[in-house]
């Protein structure tokens, strides 16, 4: 079946950006461009927080990112490692929520030495990889760089062929714009969302997912693409198009990448919310 051709973000319909409760975002080539979050992006971060709308970045970043971003961002929480935990801040309380689904920490540390155990072994057919800088800061996932720091960049195909590698090894995979990522465990964004929702606002998000949009770029943000029937992408998503790894493209793109196309599809948002 072939992948649905998206709207331009200038189409979504008024009356559901009305009814919109909260928004969704991936971080890396959504909220950033070239690694750098730009003015204009975060400024409508801040305008979307004095409308009341709930924030949530759900992304493949790491918990010491996710700590800061909880406490330093207007947002609700942050879903970090693509699903391996929930934060969030309570303002009220000055003190930190972290959910992790594999919440035993030395099973996180057992799955951790197994994940390093793949890394070395692909190193053999893949000498020039490494693990993505911010790999010290994680708590449940590998991270391999394709695209972030490495130079020359690995091709989008080679990033593939190490995710196959990890798969076969029992690990779950998804790829970003920048990192292969690699876990154990059946968890993903979707999945952790739906749990910070439940758990955190007594909200089924079953239920209740056309309250929400969701804002991304890249395969591993597919599941919420598929989910949320108000999924906007920037315009960098087209570039996975026929790479096979979208099964399912958003029902929105924006006509710029990155921060900019963020910023463009809050504003168009948030203008179709007036009276």
């Amino acid at each position: 079946m072939p992948i649905q051709e998206p709207s331009k973000i200038e189409d979504i319909p008024q009356g559901l950006c009305k009814g919109l409760e909260g928004i969704l975002f991936d971080i890396d080539d959504t909220f950033t461009r070239k690694g750098k979050i730009h003015p204009g992006a975060f400024s409508a971060l801040w305008e979307a927080k004095k409308e009341g709308l709930l924030l949530l970045p759900i992304t493949g970043r790491p918990a010491g990112w996710a700590d800061h971003i909880a406490r330093m961002w207007p947002v609700d929480g942050v879903v970090g490692e693509n699903g391996g935990f929930y934060f969030c801040f309570d303002e009220a309380t000055k003190r930190m929520k972290k959910h992790f689904v594999v919440p035993d920490p030395a099973v996180r540390e057992q799955d951790r030495r197994r994940l390093d155990n793949l890394f070395r072994d692909l190193q053999e057919d893949f000498p020039t990889i490494r693990k993505a800088s911010d790999q010290p800061y994680r708590q449940c996932d590998l991270a391999v760089d394709f695209s972030e720091d490495v130079n020359p960049p690995l091709t989008l195909a080679e990033a593939q062929e190490i995710q196959q590698r990890l798969e076969a090894h029992g690990a779950t995979t998804k790829i970003s714009s920048i990192h292969v990522n690699a876990w154990f465990g059946d968890y993903d964004k979707l999945s952790t969302c739906k749990l910070f929702f439940q758990q955190e606002l007594g909200i089924d998000l079953e239920a209740d997912r056309s309250r929400f949009l969701f804002l991304g770029d890249s395969p591993n943000d597919v599941p919420m693409f598929a989910f949320f029937p108000l999924s906007v992408g920037v315009a960098g998503v087209h570039r996975f198009r026929e790479s096979g790894l979208m099964g399912h493209m958003p029902s929105f793109v924006a006509s710029k990448e990155g921060s900019f196309g963020f910023e463009e599809a809050l504003g168009v948002v948030l203008r179709k919310r007036l009276p």
